[in-house]
């Protein structure tokens, strides 16, 4: 395919389009983030054991991604598929604010709340890898590094502000002792926003190989047997290093990244707000370095790009490893070096299979890729519950020394990150990049 056709205004916007999609979808997530779906919960009655059980359930919701190895090559209408599903998802995530209006017992709204829940990340997650291969085919392969970070980017700074603005609307609401009226404002806001993700997805051309080659007919996607699709993704020596790299990372991330919130607030004695300060600016050096990442990505490989973010992903763990009361300060150098890693790893992460699999098996590898290394981070995080609660039974002591079971996760996770670096220098890195 040549520059020209990727320089065609049928493939410019589809690329504007994407990058809004995602950002208003993005919205979308944050509204049944942590803090907002735990003001939901709470006010509608639900004890604190029975939040953390839901939390659980989101947590595993990525296992919805396999479905998609059984039905993608049954699907004619990519588009229309990706449409009905992506925005089945978000009317029912907005829904989930309407529910304190209904008449019935906590039982039952407890239960339509986890209905609502699981069918709205069931509806997400059984498209995401097809709306990613469909909506990047109108992407310049050797572009596709700088246009995820500018994707990533929009979101991030976007999404920044709407936090901000979603936040003083609930708190002035709840001050005014009229929380449901910011639940209203909430399923108002996740309806505009459903709108324009519908919006957004109509204006992504259904095909590439119409504007590619003229007067062609729409091509099918290629229906594999369960057989081809495990020839080609468990078969496939270099798929299969992803997995064991992403699993990896995954392990290293959940270990840790679950326990730092309660750290902050309770053991460090940092206020909420002082936490989103730290929170804010280092999103912003994560916006500020997202764009070099990309470029540098595309310029060496998505291996490559991984690698060095691993690399500040490392030092951010090692920092952190001695944080306590009195090196408070360690906690807001982890946060940036954290968040900054995230820039290279975020989208290359999705990235890396253009690198290493066959583009008639993309949905299929990522829905496998994401649901083991997903599988993987979960467990990581119940062993990393496990680990905690015995340094803090031991008087947050270890082999006599003071410390905080944070700071036991944090090495732990250090290591498992060094490992994913080695792994990427000598297994990953030495493998044949396919150009697709």
């Amino acid at each position: 395919m040549t520059d020209a056709v990727y320089q065609s205004p049928a493939y410019k916007r589809s690329r504007r389009a994407y990058c809004m999609q995602a950002a208003f979808e993005y919205f979308i997530a944050i509204l049944v983030s942590d803090a907002y779906l735990a003001k939901l919960l709470t006010h509608i009655g639900l004890d604190d054991a029975l939040i953390g059980i839901i939390a659980s359930l989101i947590s595993a919701a990525f296992l919805f991604q396999l479905t998609a190895v059984f039905f993608v090559g049954r699907i004619r209408r990519v588009k229309r598929t990706v449409i009905l599903f992506n925005i089945l998802g978000c009317l029912l995530f907005t829904g989930l604010y309407l529910i304190p209006f209904l008449p019935g017992s906590t039982s039952f709204k407890s239960t339509l709340v986890i209905g609502c829940l699981l069918l709205a990340y069931f509806g997400n997650y059984f498209v995401a890898s097809m709306l990613f291969k469909w909506a990047n085919s109108f992407v310049d392969p050797g572009k596709r590094g700088e246009y995820s970070a500018t994707k990533e980017m929009i979101s991030l700074i976007s999404g920044m502000v709407f936090t901000l603005i979603v936040g003083v609307v609930i708190d002035r609401c709840e001050a005014l002792d009229r929380l449901t009226a910011g639940f209203l404002f909430i399923a108002c806001a996740g309806l505009i926003l459903s709108v324009c993700c519908f919006v957004c997805l109509t204006m992504i051309e259904a095909d590439t190989k119409k504007h590619a080659v003229p007067d062609a007919d729409k091509a099918a996607a290629p229906r594999h047997s369960m057989r081809e699709v495990l020839a080609n993704t468990f078969g496939n020596r270099s798929f299969v290093n992803v997995v064991i790299l992403m699993s990896l990372w995954n392990i290293a991330q959940y270990l840790t990244l679950g326990f730092l919130g309660t750290f902050k607030t309770t053991d460090l004695l940092l206020s909420v707000g002082t936490v989103q300060i730290i929170n804010i600016a280092a999103n912003l050096v994560r916006f500020c370095i997202s764009k070099p990442f990309g470029r540098y990505s595309d310029k060496t490989s998505y291996a490559r790009g991984m690698q060095l973010a691993m690399v500040i992903a490392a030092l951010g763990f090692f920092v952190n490893i001695f944080t306590t009361k009195s090196t408070w300060w360690c906690i807001i150098l982890y946060t940036i070096l954290h968040n900054a890693s995230y820039a290279g790893t975020n989208q290359n992460s999705y990235n890396i299979l253009y690198s290493y699999v066959d583009a008639d098996y993309f949905v299929e590898a990522m829905a496998i890729k994401n649901s083991i290394a997903g599988v993987l981070g979960f467990a990581a995080s119940l062993v990393g519950a496990k680990i905690l609660a015995a340094v803090q039974q031991n008087g947050n002591t270890l082999f006599g020394l003071p410390m905080y079971g944070q700071q036991l996760l944090s090495l732990l996770s250090c290591v498992l990150v060094l490992i994913c670096i080695l792994f990427l220098r000598t297994v990953i890195g030495r493998q044949t990049v396919m150009r697709q």
